[in-house]
Formats: structure tokens, C-alpha cells, sequence
């Protein structure tokens, strides 16, 4: 079972994961330094390339046709060639940006990514879907019974959770949780930093761009509803057609490391890896 459980307890939990996540991102931002990103972040917009809607609206109206995030089977996805694999989504090279992969103590099955540029961060979770209904509706009725706290706002990508979260110095950060259902898909975005506090800020509008250029690749294996989507590690383009050619060679048959079946996000450590748009490369510390 995935982060988001069936039943009163499991909901419970899921709101006290959402919270430590929120805080512990919150945390992370508050030390960054307020100028180190400026030049990199101004670049990074004049790249992007994904488009969103100009007004904020309590339904997202347009996905799949116009607006992403996307799915790998949709004939008005972007062209993923050159993006980053992480198995289940493709996400795009923006300079400026930084990628952490979470992955479990226990096994390091991979859980989750989160990309940062300046002092704001995405974390990014895609989660399996009903054939038929949505996800997001439940899993955003789950966070606000959850938390007396978090309220529901307008989004650019439709009806969002405002989440305040309170730090040890006593500073109150706002994060955005959002979700996008997608065919037997929902693709979710934990926003922190000026990207959340400040929806006219330089970073706000980069990741929403970023967010909405991602491609999902749900796959065929059987999953429940709410189970993460296995992930992969990161592969380049360039690793990527490395492992097709060597396929078509009758080397190998399986992208590396993608797992089949769910699993959990019940414990978590974190491997990073740098982004940079011009020479693909995947650096892990």
C-alpha cells in the first residue's frame, strides 16, 4: 500500500507524513541563501517551455490537451526524448535545477523525487488510479480532514491544499500540495519556498512550467489505487538509447533498477543528483 491508505488510521497517518514532509522541506528552504539562485532561476525561466493556465480556478480544465502534466500514451506530450527517466514520470532538463531522489533504508526501492532551484522545492510522488474516477478529490477530502490547518485554494492547476507549517525558530512557512489526475494516474506536487508563498515569483512560475511538462508512464503491472507507481533509477538520454541499443543487441530487458509491483514509502533516505540543461549528465553524492 502506498503513502495514502484505506480507513480513519491510515488517513491519519498520511496527514502526519504530509506534515513532517512540508516541515522538513520548509526547514530546508529557510537556510538557503536568498540571492544564490537569482541567475540561474531567470535562465531557467527564459527555458521553459510547458504552458499553464494565466488564472488560478478550482478545476484544471484542459489536461491532456493543452495543459499537462502528461501521459507517456498522448498524442499532445511533449517530446520526452531528451527528458530525464525516473521510471514512472520523465521530467525535463532546466539548468538551475537539482534533483534528490528518497529512497527506502530498508531496500532502497525508490519513493519519490524532489527538484529544487533557489529557494523553492517540488517533491513529486505519482500514485495509481481507479479506471474509471479520479484520485485527487479523495486524497485532497483526506488531507483536510486530516489537518485543522490546511485549507483548500484555487490553483493553476485547479483545487489545491495551502498547508502552513510552523518551524522551530517560530517562522510560519506556506507549502502547496497539489494534484492532477491523469489516465489510472495521479501525479501529486508538494510546492515549498517562494513558490508556494508567492504565486507571481520568478520560482513559483518555473516549477509550475516544470510540473505541468512532466510525463507520466503508468505501465501495465497491476496496482491498487493509491500505490506509488514503481520508480527507476535516473537515466539520461543518453543512457537511455545506450540501453535501448544494447536491448536491440539481445543485452538486458528490463529498465535497471525499476522494481515491479508497489511498495511503500515507510522509511526513507535520499541519494541526489544534479540537473543541468546542455551536456546530459546524472551526478549521484
Amino acid at each position: 500500500m502506498g503513502l495514502f491508505g484505506f480507513g480513519k488510521k491510515k488517513k491519519n497517518r498520511e496527514a502526519e507524513a504530509i506534515a513532517s514532509q512540508t516541515e522538513d522541506m520548509a526547514k530546508e528552504d529557510a537556510q538557503l541563501d536568498d540571492e544564490s539562485q537569482q541567475g540561474d532561476d531567470a535562465a531557467a525561466g527564459e527555458r521553459m517551455t510547458g504552458q499553464i493556465p494565466e488564472e488560478t480556478s478550482m478545476t484544471y480544465e484542459g489536461r491532456g490537451e493543452e495543459y499537462g502534466p502528461w501521459d507517456i500514451d498522448e498524442d499532445n506530450a511533449p517530446d520526452f526524448d531528451e527528458y530525464m527517466s525516473l521510471g514512472a514520470f520523465y521530467i525535463p532538463f532546466v539548468r538551475g535545477i537539482q534533483l534528490r531522489i528518497k529512497a527506502s533504508r530498508a531496500d532502497n526501492t525508490l519513493l519519490g523525487a524532489t527538484v529544487t532551484i533557489g529557494r523553492s522545492s517540488l517533491e513529486l510522488e505519482a500514485f495509481a488510479a481507479p479506471k474509471t474516477l479520479g484520485l485527487w478529490d479523495d486524497v485532497r477530502e483526506d488531507l483536510l480532514e486530516g489537518n485543522a490547518n490546511a485549507k483548500e485554494v484555487p490553483g493553476i492547476f485547479g483545487a489545491e491544499i495551502e498547508l502552513p507549517v510552523k518551524l522551530d525558530n517560530g517562522k510560519v512557512h506556506t507549502t502547496r500540495i497539489v494534484g492532477v489526475d491523469g489516465p489510472r494516474w495521479m501525479l501529486r506536487g508538494i510546492f515549498s519556498g517562494p513558490a508556494a508563498e508567492d504565486p507571481k515569483s520568478p520560482e513559483a512560475e518555473i516549477l509550475n512550467r516544470f510540473f505541468s511538462d512532466i510525463v507520466v508512464d503508468r505501465g501495465e503491472e497491476p496496482l491498487a489505487p493509491r500505490d506509488l507507481i514503481p520508480m527507476a533509477p535516473p537515466l539520461t538520454p543518453n543512457e537511455r538509447r545506450e540501453r535501448d541499443a544494447a536491448q536491440q543487441d539481445g543485452e538486458g530487458a528490463q529498465l535497471p533498477g525499476k522494481p515491479e509491483g508497489p511498495f511503500n514509502s515507510d522509511q526513507e533516505t535520499e541519494t541526489k543528483t544534479t540537473l543541468s540543461r546542455g551536456p546530459m549528465f546524472s551526478e549521484l553524492r
